[in-house]
């Protein structure tokens, strides 16, 4: 019997309004508004490179024009409405999820504890309680207050001094959290004076959290494989992940669809049956410049097989090795991935600066298409401190 298929005009529909691009970038972008903000889209990807903006800040303008790096920061350092913690990579997470995250902590403890004596150098473990019992007396501390006086290697995050391993481990495993970041660099406190009480609570047992994180993955992206279910959280073993999915389609909850790919064929996904009933509002036909690490784009053969668009970071590409630039980013116009943007921001200047951009192939640079890119420049660089475009000669390179 043939699977119910979705086609891929609606499956983009469907993504895009899960991950809240389906829409106009209007409205408020401060308090709780920008809290539930991360809270539909689940996380947000904290990153350090700033060509433009850091890739936090870019992921909500992207989806509220009116979005200011401020507002994060209260909603983090103050309003304690969201904390900073590990999904695939260092995310910010609304806060309420704190509890179900206990169970992370216990998990990470026990992988690290098996892997990080490779990595990294002896003595990390004998600074756990020098660490906290510094901080509790003496405050919230950073790397390099701690490793005052250690020998450091030169050989990146392996080499790390013993005490800042041990700052990361005690955060990794919920003893620390961050308290704010100080010119990007992470400052530790004790968790229960980042965390508010509310939020302390006993973590529901272990069967809550495996439904809770395979139910809320698939609300957020809408249909999905197994592997793409625990991919999201990056939080479960693939057998728990498995057992669920058998249990949910025993009991109904879910059905295995097929969804169609840019490319005409399908793939297998497991979905809610009200998703075949669902109308998905179609994306305004504007034009948005998206960060490398946009929720939408964090699984790169996911995109690629929704929107037929092929992308990866080439930060650690030598520079003449690249195909496009060190840091390019996808630009996304209504439902489609319409090229790449090799940008930067001079703030000492006061110009964006762009390089080249790349459209996809069939993608033809008309008078309206390229008035819709400078718009979104326009607001790109006055985002960024810049109060001009300035473009590259021969930056718009041929389809």
């Amino acid at each position: 019997m043939a699977l119910p298929l979705l086609s891929n005009a609606t499956a983009r529909r469907i993504f895009l309004d899960r991950h809240a691009l389906a829409e106009s970038p209007s409205g408020p972008a401060k308090g709780a508004d920008l809290a539930a903000l991360v809270d539909r889209i689940g996380f947000v990807q904290v990153d350090s490179i700033n060509t433009v903006a850091r890739a936090h800040d870019m992921i909500l303008w992207s989806r509220r024009a009116s979005y200011r790096p401020e507002a994060l920061r209260r909603l983090l350092e103050q309003d304690r409405a969201l904390f900073e913690h590990w999904t695939h990579d260092a995310s910010i997470l609304p806060v309420h999820l704190h509890p179900l995250w206990q169970h992370r902590f216990a998990r990470d403890a026990e992988r690290l504890h098996k892997n990080w004596r490779n990595w990294f150098r002896d003595g990390y473990e004998a600074q756990f309680d020098t660490i906290l019992n510094r901080i509790a007396k003496d405050g919230p501390v950073t790397s390099a207050e701690v490793g005052i006086g250690e020998a450091r290697g030169k050989g990146g995050w392996w080499d790390w001094h013993p005490s800042k391993t041990a700052l990361e481990w005690l955060w990794r495993t919920g003893q620390l959290a961050i308290t704010r970041r100080d010119s990007f660099r992470k400052v530790y406190d004790l968790t229960e004076r980042v965390i508010p009480a509310a939020h302390l609570s006993d973590p529901p047992d272990e069967a809550a959290l495996v439904d809770w994180a395979c139910r809320s993955a698939l609300d957020r992206l809408g249909f999905a494989s197994e592997s793409e279910i625990r991919a999201y959280w990056n939080a479960l073993r693939p057998d728990e992940v498995r057992a669920w999915s058998a249990a949910a389609r025993k009991r109904g909850d879910v059905i295995d669809i097929a969804v169609e790919s840019a490319d005409g064929s399908t793939r297998r996904a497991l979905a809610y049956p009200s998703l075949l009933s669902e109308t998905p509002p179609e994306p305004p036909a504007r034009t948005r410049i998206l960060s490398p690490f946009d929720p939408a784009l964090r699984d790169r053969a996911r995109a690629e097989a929704l929107f037929g668009f092929h992308y990866r970071i080439e930060v650690f590409v030598p520079e003449a090795k690249r195909r496009y630039g060190y840091y390019v980013f996808p630009v996304l116009e209504g439902s489609s991935l319409i090229g790449r943007i090799d940008a930067k921001a001079f703030r000492d200047d006061g110009a964006l600066r762009v390089r080249a951009f790349w459209p996809e192939a069939g993608v033809k640079i008309g008078p309206q298409r390229l008035r819709r890119l400078d718009g979104e420049l326009d607001r790109l660089a006055a985002f960024a401190g810049c109060a001009r475009v300035e473009y590259l000669p021969d930056w718009l390179r041929a389809d």
